[in-house]
């Protein structure tokens, strides 16, 4: 007995489907097959209207905008003593007592002279080739002004349609062809080529 009823709920379910259906078809059917720009698809039924224009809408250009970035540059410390007069006269103090240091009477006073003069070179050597590697660093910006991106990036077809003697436009992210799929003549569901 439950086989059965389960049965006629399945005829009686599908009787309701076939019935649902065909009436769809029919209101369907019935509002835009008339009008010379409706085309009826072979197989399907489907419904496509005449596209009239295809219009690319590009990426609007960004204006310049300037770029700017920090560097760090080195360069040589600008130098004061040019002549190194100060390496020369710490340099001839130093060795001329390191000279006093050495021998007694003339041969002090002797050594006391040759060691300020050994000295002084000595010291004006030392700040001569310091004062050529003292180098100091410092940040930089550097700014540039770069022309804009986009404008040639194509985001979306503005499509000009026919349907029924009525001329619509819809906004798609394809070139939908020569003809559109529409549903009750205004929506675009699909492309058709």
């Amino acid at each position: 007995m439950n086989r059965l009823v389960v049965s006629a709920l399945h005829i009686g379910f599908a009787g309701v489907l076939v019935f649902g259906l065909s009436a769809c078809n029919k209101d369907a059917n019935a509002d835009g097959g008339v009008g010379a720009m409706a085309q009826q698809g072979a197989s399907n039924g489907a419904k496509y209207a005449r596209v009239v224009s295809v219009t690319p809408v590009r990426d609007a250009a960004t204006a310049p905008q300037q770029v700017c970035h920090d560097e760090v540059v080195t360069t040589h410390k600008p130098v004061q003593d040019t002549h190194q007069i100060a390496g020369t006269a710490i340099g001839a103090v130093a060795g001329g007592l390191l000279g006093n240091q050495i021998g007694g009477g003339k041969g002090r006073t002797l050594a006391t002279v040759a060691g300020a003069v050994g000295g002084g070179y000595a010291g004006h050597e030392i700040q001569k080739n310091h004062q050529a590697n003292a180098t100091q660093q410092s940040t930089q910006r550097h700014c540039e002004t770069v022309q804009g991106n986009g404008g040639d990036k194509v985001v979306a077809y503005d499509v000009t349609y026919e349907y029924n003697g009525v001329t619509r436009t819809v906004r798609m992210d394809h070139d939908p062809g020569d003809r559109l799929q529409v549903q009750e003549g205004v929506v675009a569901v699909s492309d058709a080529h």
